[in-house]
């Protein structure tokens, strides 16, 4: 799971929404903060008329930095009634400072859509399920902006996969099992290790070097993100240029697609 997305960034970023007195006003700001228990971070003077709207914003995500139990609810409270408002559709946020905003979001491991939608990177499959991994995948392929986050997400997605197969098929999932362990479990149970194709199956060594590849994929990619590293803010590795994450993502993708697709084939008992 991702941390609450809340930083220093995105307090500066996201207060831009309401420079100039734009966005919702005072009395539903003060709701928001009130509502979400940070009432008391930047109050407001009716005789004064300040703190402003901006600054405002920017101390209560500040206050959630320090005290994160309930940051999620302030954000979900400023982007609904920012949706409410019609403000990211009237052109009252402007399209830098918008994608400055989903910059500094997604190094917290959350997305923000442009119609102010706020969504985790990571994957519950606890509370989601297949379709928590469906919607993971469906990201991934529609994915184009920070390819170091999209990388580490790719790796989260093959792992979660792995997972979710063995889960589905019944076999226990050992508590130190690696990514490798995972992998190579989940596709020995959906019978697509390159061993387990028949030797007198039509073209059986291209099918083999065609299966051996996914695996090689998403060895890689999981190798990468080791490089990267969570601990070390999402970069590139050394030597990644952004065209060739692009193209590691949507090969993970592929992988994912697949073994999913084979799970479905498996429980569905189909040959």
């Amino acid at each position: 799971m991702s941390g609450p997305p809340v930083s220093e960034d995105i307090a500066a970023t996201f207060a831009r929404f309401y420079m100039g007195g734009n966005g919702s006003t005072h009395t539903k700001l003060t709701a928001a903060f009130v509502g979400s228990g940070f009432g008391d971070a930047a109050p407001y003077d009716e005789l004064t008329h300040t703190p402003n709207k901006e600054v405002r914003v920017r101390r209560t995500i500040q206050a959630a930095v320090r005290r994160p139990a309930r940051a999620r609810q302030l954000i979900d409270s400023l982007l609904r009634d920012l949706r409410v408002g019609g403000h990211f559709d009237d052109g009252s946020i402007p399209a830098d400072v918008r994608s400055r905003a989903q910059a500094a979001i997604r190094k917290c491991g959350w997305i923000l859509s442009d119609d102010g939608e706020l969504s985790e990177v990571s994957i519950n499959l606890d509370t989601g399920g297949r379709p928590a991994l469906n919607e993971q995948l469906t990201r991934l392929q529609l994915a184009d902006e920070d390819p170091a986050l999209a990388l580490g997400s790719a790796k989260d997605l093959l792992e979660a996969v792995a997972k979710f197969v063995l889960s589905e098929l019944d076999w226990p999932i050992g508590k130190n099992a690696d990514f490798g362990q995972l992998w190579y479990f989940a596709r020995e149970r959906l019978h697509i290790l390159p061993q387990q194709v028949a030797g007198d199956t039509p073209g059986a060594k291209h099918i083999k070097a065609v299966l051996q590849s996914a695996w090689a994929i998403a060895d890689q990619i999981n190798a990468l993100r080791n490089l990267q590293g969570t601990g070390h803010g999402r970069t590139l590795p050394t030597g990644v240029t952004a065209e060739l994450a692009r193209l590691v993502v949507r090969e993970a993708c592929s992988v994912a697609e697949f073994t999913l697709s084979s799970l479905d084939r498996t429980k569905g008992g189909q040959p």
